[in-house]
């Protein structure tokens, strides 16, 4: 009889590949019961299905058996562990909705939202930066997202430097922070009686394929530094932005930032040396 997270891909909609997975788009019935959280607020209807992201490691051939299922087990058990020290933290997740290491699959919370990449006009994942003049839809007018979740660039910035920080007090590092995994979505309230009542903006980090848990300054400082470069990569002249993240990362972290602060600094001076290097 084949296991539950196979019956799901059976039917699962292709969403992205990447080198180690593949993400599938999926539906849980039933719908889980809402009303228990708050039965006097919340209207549920069970017949409306849940989304569900589904992480699938796929089996690389050039691997033996043997030893792609024991590291196929092993990874998806260790980000399923960081995903839920994290939410255990307060750190803004996706929930999971099933693991099933044995077959390389991770189901987790399917964000409605946009990344914060696309939000701060990086474009979508895998695209380059065009100029204007470049492209078949440069004289249509890209939506201004950040109206849409009604934030300003500053508004996220603090959010980011936020959650990294109690990221980081938890000792959970995340191994490839990106804007692109960075997810803002609308939410309403769960005690909300109405659609329009109690709405706010929140980001979410995502896509810890490479966590680890670790309480070196370093691993922190590394995390730091990834997320520096991948501004300056994606988002050009972000230097006041990415300076607004680390002054709410030092606020948040207390007393941890100033080893943190010191040991990025030794970081950042090593990536220049390399970059002079080549």
């Amino acid at each position: 009889m084949p296991s539950t997270s196979l019956t799901l891909l059976a039917s699962a909609t292709l969403v992205k590949q990447g080198a180690e997975a593949k993400v599938y788009k999926s539906t849980l019935h039933p719908a889980p019961n809402l009303a228990s959280l708050a039965p006097d607020k919340v209207q549920t209807d069970a017949s409306q299905p849940v989304y569900v992201l589904l992480k699938h490691r796929f089996q690389k051939n050039y691997r033996h058996p043997t030893l792609n299922a024991s590291l196929t087990r092993s990874r998806v058990a260790g980000e399923a562990r960081a995903l839920m020290k994290c939410l255990r933290a307060g750190v803004n997740v996706p929930g999971i909705r099933m693991v099933d290491a044995a077959e390389g699959t991770l189901g987790i919370e399917w964000i409605e939202g946009e990344s914060v990449r696309v939000v701060l006009g990086g474009g979508e994942d895998g695209e380059e930066i065009q100029d204007d003049e470049q492209g078949a839809d440069a004289d249509i007018e890209p939506p201004d997202l950040l109206a849409v979740f009604n934030v300003n660039q500053n508004d996220v910035m603090v959010m980011i430097g936020t959650e990294i920080a109690k990221m980081h007090l938890a000792d959970i590092i995340h191994g490839d922070l990106t804007t692109s995994n960075m997810m803002l979505r609308r939410k309403r309230s769960l005690l909300s009686t109405t659609s329009a009542e109690n709405k706010e903006t929140e980001l979410l980090l995502i896509d810890f394929g490479l966590s680890y848990i670790s309480a070196l300054v370093e691993d922190k400082a590394v995390d730091l530094y990834v997320l520096e470069r991948a501004f300056a990569s994606t988002h050009p002249d972000s230097e006041p932005l990415f300076a607004l993240v680390m002054q709410t990362y030092a606020e948040k972290s207390g007393k941890d930032w100033k080893a943190v602060g010191r040991k990025l600094d030794e970081v950042r001076l090593r990536g220049r040396k390399r970059s002079m290097v080549g």
